[in-house]
């Protein structure tokens, strides 16, 4: 069995290196905003990635659309 000094390890957040970026206080309102900025800009990455993906493959969007729409009508609320 191999050994489990892993478990024995410090949690990341408290190895040095691996805390927050020197410029951000510790208050969790900074952390929570800076949060919900990384959330929103992979939101719009991810937006804009499938904008792409419609762009460059048409008739793989169209077909999406149409399943969609029949799992909507389909659909018993």
């Amino acid at each position: 069995m191999p050994d489990r000094t892993f478990r024995n390890d410090p949690p990341p957040r408290t190895r040095p290196g691996a805390g927050p970026e020197p410029g951000l206080t510790n208050g969790t309102d900074e952390s929570d905003a800076e949060r919900r900025r990384r959330r929103a800009r992979f939101l719009r990455d991810l937006a804009e990635a499938r904008e792409l993906r419609n762009r460059v493959q048409p008739r793989r969007a169209k077909t999406a659309r149409l399943r969609h729409a029949m799992r909507m009508r389909t659909f018993r609320w």
